[in-house]
């Protein structure tokens, strides 16, 4: 969908590449690596059911708020800067939760954390669209499955290090991880590069004024409604999903979380696969649909027959959220400028994590109303069919900056 000519990827990009794959590795790892070591956690302090519902409403909350300030801190400084200053801000965040000796100094490190990672989500795409307008298939579905990675991985080794070395060090160890991210940046800023580094693509500058209008687009709505889909349908399994098929396919607490990593094993196909078909496929609108069928099958499977084929009706539902990565890439698809691409990212992602902290609290509340998990599935199921809607709208071929100069 882009007509940049292409050049190699490497070719003068080296840096710009690495920091980007380093910072995709950031904006994870502070969420995935603290919930499985709460148990170690109050063995030194109090640490009670509602301060752990606190530290799970926190990444949405943070992720949202600062998602919609990240474009205005890129209209005072660029967009490196702006990066580094959030991978600080991680740094920063997992060092105050590693030295916490309560729980309000580690919420406030988490929040710190959470902040800087809620920037570098909106930043991402247009940095992409910065470096690689060449490449922002290929790219985007690198950064994506990094990040389905650094979700996977911090679960999986928070307890050993924490057993080992203690839950601190199993908490602060991630900071090396963002002091590594920094440094691509910092050379990047310290080389003086131009703005724009593909001297061979021609850029067309938008005017400034128009980019706190994005709400008032197709495009921007449509593209936020896919998003917030797709968050709203993780965020709710992640949180309840084992206790879904526990009490309805008689899964055991074993059973039940080797499903949820099932579950969310799925993201990276998702992001292996689908920004590279984005950027090609001509009806983008059909890997919406895709999503929506995996929607259908998965949910529809866990209503009429969830101790049957357990793990296919898994699978699908985790299949599903590809609409995350699918957003991602559409950000650039559907902007011609990386101002257009900031803008854009910082409404979708900002508005959409907004709605995606409600999806646990909404199935929650549904099934503490019903006793049982049917209707919050439904509900679950019918936001798949405003992704759809939105997939007619977001596939129709028009960028971001066309909409604002018909208003």
């Amino acid at each position: 969908m882009s007509d940049s000519p292409q050049r190699p990827l490497w070719h003068g990009r080296t840096l710009a590449l690495l920091g980007i794959l380093l910072v995709a590795a950031n904006l994870r790892t502070a969420v995935a690596a603290l919930s499985p070591i709460f148990a170690q956690i109050r063995v030194d302090f109090a640490l009670t059911s509602i301060g752990v519902g606190v530290l799970g409403m926190l990444p949405p909350v943070c992720f949202a708020v600062f998602g919609i300030l990240a474009p205005a801190f890129t209209r005072r400084a660029s967009l490196e800067t702006v990066m580094v200053f959030s991978l600080v801000a991680i740094l920063l965040g997992d060092l105050v939760r590693a030295l916490s000796g309560s729980f309000v100094v580690l919420a406030v490190g988490s929040a710190i954390a959470f902040a800087g990672m809620g920037v570098g989500n909106v930043l991402l795409p247009p940095l992409v669209k910065r470096y690689f307008p060449d490449r922002i298939g290929l790219v985007t579905s690198l950064y994506a499955t990094v990040m389905s990675v650094s979700t996977l991985l911090p679960p999986l080794i928070a307890v050993p290090v924490a057993d080992s070395l203690g839950w601190r060090t199993s908490v602060g160890m991630w900071g090396a991880l963002s002091l590594l991210a920094v440094l691509p940046w910092l050379r990047i800023l310290v080389s003086h590069r131009p703005a724009h580094p593909d001297h061979d693509v021609e850029v067309e500058e938008p005017e400034p004024r128009l980019f706190g209008r994005v709400w008032h687009t197709a495009i921007g709505w449509s593209l936020m409604i896919i998003f917030a889909v797709s968050a709203v349908n993780a965020y709710a399994m992640f949180a309840w999903l084992p206790e879904i098929l526990h009490d309805t396919a008689g899964s055991d607490p074993v059973e039940a979380g080797a499903l949820l990593s099932l579950y969310a094993a799925m993201g990276i196909p998702s992001s292996l696969l689908v920004p590279l078909l984005a950027a090609r496929l001509k009806n983008v609108a059909l890997l919406v649909y895709a999503a929506v069928a995996c929607f259908v099958v998965g949910y529809l499977g866990l209503i009429l027959a969830p101790s049957t084929a357990t793990w296919v009706w898994v699978v699908f539902a985790g299949l599903g959220p590809l609409l995350f990565p699918l957003s991602l890439v559409l950000i650039n698809v559907r902007t011609r400028t990386h101002e257009g691409a900031v803008a854009l990212s910082g409404f979708v992602q900002g508005v959409g994590y907004t709605l995606g902290a409600l999806g646990p609290l909404v199935v929650g509340v549904l099934h503490q109303v019903t006793g049982q998990w049917t209707l919050a599935l439904v509900v679950l199921l019918a936001t798949a069919a405003a992704a759809a809607v939105a997939g007619s709208v977001v596939a129709r071929p028009h960028q971001l900056e066309d909409s604002f100069r018909l208003r």
